[in-house]
């Protein structure tokens, strides 16, 4: 008898024949994959602007709009709802002005806070709690702006709409001190404590405005008596430059401002008495060198030194750009100017400061003394003498 083939027989798979049917069915299903009809992303945001579109959808924002943006509709009819005075009472209004200040506040935007609590006062709303409350949260914003003043104003209003208003209080009182204000602050602090004796930053800073008050009041009377010795110096002096016969540039009469000299390195240094005998002027003191373009800064200079001297000890060591070793005492001229006739006029080495401030061409110089240097005999010597100058006219 002919024998058949059972249909059940299974096939043994070998491991070659599974990595093959594998790599067949991914073959196929990248096949049908490629196959697929492509659609076009049409219905969202662009592709290639999506964050910024994310950025002006109310819901996704994380900055408000500036004056001049472009505004997402749905913002526009959000603050429809929020801010219309057709869509919500006055009250209403204020109260979401408050809110948004609240918030700013709460994230340090304290200018913006200011904006929001001063749009909710523009609504003028019945409600006096609701008035003293914005008034004192626009002072608290304006107090951590550094604005005391407007601080204290606004504290002040609430208070008007509030009388017993603790933190309107408080924050009065804060100001008051920092404006030091100090008989207001102390009237504020006791105010306070009348309607919280426990209130103990009322306490401290009742003590401390105390304590600044007299500290103040004895500074105070140690200006005014700095300023009156000062102003008996300034007499002083200003009797000392007279009878000496100083002359200066400018024709008005002598002030701080006249004296005050006007070089960078000098302006500290004023015309003074010495400090030991109270009768000898020190002066300010430029010496210019023409050849290189710079000066050298005498800011105390005796009226007694002698010129020579003066130059001994500021050549007591080489001038850093005579490189030809020209600059030294025995081979210099000094010489100053006269801008009134344009004229230049040969030191005497032998003179003292005082003596040269005696002649009649001396004049001082935007508060100091200006002397120029050269080398004896020099071409830059004939070239300062010979530079042809301008009288000049000074009121």
């Amino acid at each position: 008898m002919m024998s058949l083939n059972n249909s059940n027989d299974k096939k043994e798979w070998t491991e070659q024949d599974r990595l093959e049917l594998a790599a067949k069915l991914d073959a196929e299903l990248d096949e049908f994959i490629d196959g697929l009809e492509k659609k076009r992303y049409e219905e969202g945001w662009p592709e290639d602007r999506w964050q910024e579109e994310m950025e002006k959808h109310p819901f996704f924002m994380r900055k408000t709009p500036q004056p001049g943006d472009e505004v997402h509709p749905m913002l526009v009819g959000l603050q429809k709802l929020k801010y219309d005075p057709e869509e919500n009472t006055k009250d209403e209004l204020a109260l979401n002005y408050k809110e948004d200040g609240n918030f700013y506040m709460k994230h340090k935007k304290f200018r913006m806070a200011v904006y929001s609590f001063t749009e909710g006062l523009k609504v003028n709303c019945d409600n006096d709690d609701v008035q003293a409350t914005l008034y004192n949260n626009r002072s608290a914003a304006q107090f951590f702006l550094k604005n005391y003043r407007s601080a204290l104003a606004d504290a002040q209003t609430a208070l008007s709409y509030k009388p017993r208003y603790e933190k309107a209080l408080w924050r009065a009182a804060q100001c008051a001190s920092h404006l030091q204000r100090f008989d207001l602050c102390a009237q504020l602090c006791e105010e306070l404590l009348d309607h919280n004796s426990d209130h103990q930053g009322a306490k401290e800073l009742l003590k401390k405005n105390s304590f600044e008050k007299m500290e103040t009041a004895r500074n105070h009377r140690k200006q005014l008596i700095k300023a009156k010795r000062d102003l008996e110096k300034f007499h002083r002096l200003k009797d000392a430059l007279e009878k000496r016969q100083v002359k200066f540039e400018c024709k008005s009469p002598i002030t701080k401002e006249l004296i005050k000299p006007k070089f960078s390195p000098l302006e500290d240094f004023p015309v003074h008495f010495d400090d030991e005998d109270q009768k000898t002027l020190i002066w300010p003191a430029a010496f210019s060198y023409p050849e290189f373009l710079f000066s050298d800064f005498q800011q105390q200079l005796s009226e007694e030194v002698i010129m020579f001297d003066c130059l001994t000890s500021m050549f007591a060591e080489p001038l850093p750009q005579d490189k030809e070793g020209k600059y030294f005492v025995d081979n210099l001229n000094v010489y100053y100017e006269n801008h009134k006739l344009g004229t230049v006029h040969k030191v005497h080495l032998e003179k003292t400061i005082k003596d040269i401030l005696k002649e009649k061409s001396f004049f001082i110089t935007g508060g100091a003394l200006l002397f120029y240097v050269v080398p004896k005999n020099s071409e830059i010597e004939k070239e300062f003498i010979n530079t042809p100058r301008r009288g000049t006219v000074y009121s």
